[in-house]
This record gives structure tokens, sequence and C-alpha cells, in this order.
């Protein structure tokens, strides 16, 4: 019986593993699909590179990555559009929620759940946005004073280090000039995306607070529509 246990078990653990796998997949996909609007060779379009990359490092299969890119030719496809939504969360915390999603519908409303379910709730349009820069953030493998010199000389904005790496921060516009220049460096990038950066943190020093809005950060996570979470906290270490 207890090998029986230990087998269901087991079967039980690979089923999320794979399920959640199925859903980093499920996002990757999207991201791709709709980089490849701008044109389905990587070579001439940064925006797919950088998904394609993303997706390699997350080890999608190479099928996978070519099939989200046909969707572009693909006319029975049903077509995704990019939606940020934005929130507020436990504390007062801002919170902008990235989407692709071929049914608003649908996604509108789990976002909705997901925020009220853990203590926040969605906002008007424009309400949280203006408190966050739209921002190209890489992050580089590698640590020193000097691999930070040669990062800003790449036209970074900003540049610091953390936990063995290196957060590069770039214009919005500059954001595939600047990896590509540090890709021919031969650094290593690990990954290169837009993101959203408070203007002013909001600190989160109590512990109570702090969980309910990792809490909620998953459970919108979770969501197969959802690509990105941004938020204006800043947890203390305490």
């Amino acid at each position: 019986m207890s090998g029986h246990s230990k087998w269901a078990t087991t079967h039980r653990q690979k089923a999320i593993v794979d399920a959640k796998r199925g859903a980093i997949f499920t996002k990757l996909g999207n991201q791709i699909a709709i980089a490849a609007r701008g044109g389905t060779d990587p070579a001439l379009n940064s925006s797919l590179a950088m998904a394609i990359e993303k997706a390699k490092a997350a080890n999608m299969p190479s099928a996978n990555i070519q099939r989200a890119i046909d969707r572009v030719a693909d006319k029975s496809a049903a077509a995704l559009e990019e939606i940020a939504y934005e929130g507020y969360g436990p504390g007062g915390v801002g919170v902008i929620i990235e989407t692709a999603t071929d049914n608003r519908n649908r996604t509108l409303p789990e976002v909705k759940t997901a925020l009220v379910k853990n203590g926040g709730r969605i906002a008007d349009a424009g309400s949280v946005m203006f408190q966050f820069t739209r921002k190209g953030v890489i992050t580089i493998e590698g640590s020193g004073e000097d691999l930070l010199l040669r990062v800003l000389d790449a036209g970074a904005e900003d540049a610091v280090e953390e936990d063995g790496e290196i957060i590069v921060y770039t214009e919005l516009k500059d954001l595939a000039s600047v990896r590509n220049k540090l890709v021919e460096q031969g650094l290593k990038v690990k990954d290169a995306e837009l993101r959203y950066i408070a203007n002013t943190p909001i600190e989160i020093a109590d512990m109570e607070t702090a969980q309910k809005l990792m809490k909620m950060i998953d459970a919108l996570d979770d969501l197969d529509d959802v690509v990105n979470v941004h938020t204006n906290a800043d947890i203390t270490a305490e």
C-alpha cells in the first residue's frame, strides 16, 4: 500500500509541475505571438528575439516557439491583445497587471476576482499608472565595478548590483540596443524586458501585509492571461 501511495503522490506532484510548466509556456507563447506582429524574423525584430530568448531560458520546446510565431499568419487564430489593468493591493500598494488575451471578457473578471479575494481591488484607468515609469530592465550574470562601468558605457541609464547579478535600467527606446551591445561584449544576459518601475516605492514593514500582498501577486501570476505583475511595494528584509 505504501508503494501505491508513493506512486500516487509522485504522480500528483508530476501533474502539478506539468500544469505549471504548461501555464508558463502559454504565457511565453502569447508574448512571442504579440512580438511577432512586428516581423517574424528575430534577426530583424529585437522584441521577438528577446521573447524567444526568454522562452528558451524556460526550456520551452522549439516547436512551441515556432507555433507561437506562426499564429501571426493564422487567420483562424483568435487575435491577441495586450491590456494593462490597474489596481490596489493590501497596504494601499499600487498594482499594474499586464495581460495578453484573446478574450477580454474572460480576463477582466479573472483579474478582479484574484484582486478582491486577496484584499485588493481594481482601479480606474490612469489612477495607478502615473505612479510608475516604463523602463527597460536587463539582468546580467556577474558583479564588480568593472562590469558596472562596461554596462554604463553601453548606454544604460543606471545599473545596480544585486545578489551576484547586475540589474541594468534603460530608457524605453534603448532596451534592444543596450541589450545587443552587452551581448556583443560577450556578457551573459539572463533577461531583458520592459517593466513598470515605481517612481516612489511604498515601504511595507508589516509581516501580515507583506504576506497578503505576496498571496495576491501569486494569485494574479497563476492566471494564464497575466504576463507580468508590477507593484510599488518595497518589502523590507525585516
